[in-house]
């Protein structure tokens, strides 16, 4: 697999669809297992486009690895900076970015 392959199609295509992933379970309240068990699948969808575009490996333990890593981070950061624009805007005695004393 080549490098262009992946930030195409993993990080473009899948970070994408992760990101929202996150923000949708953020905005209804949804737990983290939920995006791990969604982050699972797309990783299997990711896997899958590389095999039918690209003919990469689709049972590629270390590929589909790295998929789900990947994608798995981009959902929870889509997920944590949704969940805190939610926080500071329906609670105003947390101001953004800044920890408790």
């Amino acid at each position: 697999m080549e490098i262009w392959e992946f930030f195409f199609i993993t990080l473009l295509l899948g970070g994408l669809a992760g990101w929202m992933t996150g923000r949708a379970l953020a905005r209804s309240w949804q737990g983290d297992l939920r995006l791990v068990f969604y982050m699972v699948l797309l990783a299997g969808a990711v896997r899958f486009l590389h095999f039918a575009l690209f003919q990469g490996a689709l049972l590629s333990a270390s590929g589909y690895a790295a998929d789900f890593a990947t994608l798995a981070v981009i959902g929870f950061a889509g997920k944590r900076l949704t969940r805190a624009r939610q926080m500071t805007t329906q609670y105003r005695l947390f101001p953004a970015g800044s920890p408790p004393d």
